[in-house]
């Protein structure tokens, strides 16, 4: 269980710092409702379980190619934080309660992990944790490793919960122009995020 809580509190440390990842999260459960946003940060605890998995297990030829070519990567996930950028801003809220259905929350889903995945320099935010918490030493014992993993993922999963219920409480609130304020300005910095990825990849 201290292996597993270790690894909890590795997933909250990865997912809280607000970014291009919260900033869409937070932008679906307002327009979308809390299950949107809550299954698009389920999203991003999948990628970072991955991760986990990667730096867990010691699996340093997966690590080097990923950090050899996060060049691509960077350019790809800025190229696709652009595009979700531009259509925030341009995206206008409906009047009525959306429709949220398994093909879009499938979407949701599919769209913030394959992003996450795009940024190969978490694994490296992952060794440094897991070495200066000394779970480095345990990688022989693939049962720790496993546990270490499911605490990643679920203090992930438990972050996102949280974002999408509390941001869910002033849902209600957001009226449609304000919506469409938020569409925009959320639109803007994701976009911002994207052009940071691809110009740091220059």
């Amino acid at each position: 269980m201290s292996i597993y809580f270790r690894g909890f509190i590795i997933g909250i440390s990865i997912a809280a710092p607000v970014g291009p990842i919260g900033l869409l999260c937070i932008r679906r459960t307002l327009a979308d409702g809390r299950l949107s946003g809550f299954v698009s940060g389920l999203g991003a605890a999948s990628a970072d379980a991955v991760y986990g998995v990667v730096a867990g297990f010691g699996l340093t030829f997966l690590s080097s190619f990923l950090i050899q070519q996060q060049i691509w990567f960077r350019v790809f996930g800025g190229a696709f934080l652009c595009y979700l950028g531009v259509r925030t801003m341009i995206s206008s809220p409906g009047q009525d309660s959306p429709q949220v259905n398994n093909k879009t929350l499938a979407s949701n889903y599919f769209s913030i992990f394959i992003l996450t995945l795009t940024n190969p320099m978490t694994i490296l935010s992952f060794v440094a944790i897991f070495a200066g918490l000394g779970l480095a030493e345990g990688r022989g014992d693939y049962r720790l490793a496993i546990q270490m993993v499911l605490g990643v993922f679920s203090g992930s999963a438990l972050w996102w919960l949280m974002l999408s219920f509390g941001v869910g409480i002033f849902r209600e609130r957001v009226t449609p122009l304000w919506l469409l304020w938020i569409n925009r300005a959320a639109g803007v910095l994701i976009l911002g995020f994207g052009l940071a990825a691809i110009l740091s990849a220059v």
